[in-house]
């Protein structure tokens, strides 16, 4: 078997007492799209510093082509694309420039900058865009130019924190569509996303974090059947002082779970439970049965308390 791109081995970050990452592993394969889920705090930011090569491990092992963090940052840096959470992007210079610049930095001959950037310009198809001012794109033209610009240097190995927070649906599928493209070409992507519709689409394979640990790995779908029933039915009651969500579901269906607006029934089959719940004489505002999704086993795993 091939050596895995990425390999990391009781890794730790810690800052005083506070342990942001605690003692994980995980491995990333060549060519895969690779997620990391969880809550805010959870640990995935931290991690991808990590394997960035910009934040030091505070224990543990972290190997990226075979290299260890620690004694060979430069060169694994030089071989990485990342897409930070929040552009980074200079307003005040052109969508090309903004390319070129960047790509000096990794030394690349200024002619050849201006080649490769015409060719991802193209590719994320903002080649009309070219002498544009950055402050003048939309946040869905700026996600993608972040995108071009972590590409610049041909990585093997491409980084992408949130890509798509606070874009609009289309922008999010624009990018998407992208990232496909990326895969197919053979780079490997680790990705961390609230959008658990993103994880599915993208992921070959997850962890999800909680806590700074690791609660759960696995393909979207081995997940999904790992931890949560093969359908979900929703209902909704009537608010009221004494049960705001609703009368007691227990005893029907697998599990039951109680929210402020909804009440969910894990269920195998989902209309059996509804006619389960018909039968007690309770009658819901509305019903709906849908197939359980990672949304559902990433709160079942995580809790659903907000996290600041």
């Amino acid at each position: 078997m091939s050596q895995p791109l990425v390999s990391a081995r009781g890794l730790v970050k810690q800052y005083g007492e506070f342990v942001a990452v605690d003692d994980i592993d995980f491995e990333v394969e060549r060519g895969e799209a690779f997620g990391f889920l969880g809550p805010n705090g959870a640990g995935k930011s931290t991690t991808m510093r990590m394997i960035g090569c910009v934040s030091p491990l505070s224990a543990g092992t972290l190997q990226i082509f075979g290299m260890d963090v620690s004694t060979h940052g430069r060169q694994i840096r030089a071989r990485l694309g990342v897409v930070p959470q929040l552009d980074t992007l200079d307003n005040e210079l052109s969508v090309m420039e903004n390319l070129i610049v960047y790509g000096r930095y990794f030394d690349i001959p200024r002619a050849e900058c201006r080649r490769r950037a015409k060719e991802l310009l193209e590719f994320v198809q903002l080649s009309e865009r070219a002498d544009s001012i950055v402050d003048q794109l939309s946040g869905g033209m700026k996600r993608r130019l972040s995108i071009t610009r972590s590409l610049i240097n041909e990585p093997d190995l491409l980084l992408l924190d949130e890509p798509t927070t606070g874009l609009d649906p289309q922008a999010r599928h624009v990018l998407w569509d992208r990232l496909y493209r990326l895969k197919a070409d053979g780079v490997t992507l680790i990705i961390t996303t609230h959008y658990m519709d993103e994880a599915e689409q993208l992921c070959d394979r997850l962890v999800v974090m909680d806590g700074g640990r690791i609660v759960a790995s696995g393909s979207p779908r081995s997940l999904i059947e790992q931890h949560s029933s093969r359908e979900v039915l929703e209902l909704r009651f009537t608010p009221n002082g004494d049960s705001p969500s609703g009368p007691d579901m227990s005893g029907i269906g697998e599990r039951v779970e109680v929210l402020p607006d909804r009440t969910l029934v894990y269920a195998d089959d989902g209309e059996a439970a509804l006619a389960a719940v018909h039968a007690r004489g309770v009658l819901p505002i509305s019903s709906l049965v849908r197939r359980a999704s990672l949304e559902d086993v990433f709160l079942h795993l995580t809790g659903r308390t907000l996290v600041d």
